[in-house]
């Protein structure tokens, strides 16, 4: 595992359970135009461009923005194939997430 502990692996689960995640690229995007983005989660084997992107639209709509796990690792824990962007869509779980990535 990454730079992922157990703590934020297990919230990230939880949060797709609850339906509090959007996973892909456009379904992120979409999180963040609508204003439903608490967190922006890149994995760290994004490309540069995918990278980019997302940092840059997380900071103009002032989102938290972290990059950590890998694609297939980011996929795994939500129950899905591997995803490259995901957005928290609850402020509770984003505070955990980060709180764990930054102890």
């Amino acid at each position: 595992m990454s730079d992922m502990n157990k703590k934020v692996s297990g919230l990230l689960s939880m949060a797709a359970k609850a339906g509090k995640v959007a996973s892909g690229g456009f379904m992120t995007e979409k999180a963040l135009q609508t204003g439903q983005a608490c967190l922006v989660i890149i994995a760290e084997d994004a490309s540069a461009n995918t990278r980019e992107k997302y940092t840059n639209k997380s900071h103009y709509y002032d989102v938290p923005v972290t990059v950590c796990g890998d694609g297939e690792e980011l996929g795994r824990l939500i129950g899905k194939e591997s995803r490259m962007t995901l957005a928290i869509l609850d402020k509770g779980f984003a505070d955990g997430i980060l709180k764990g990535l930054n102890p």
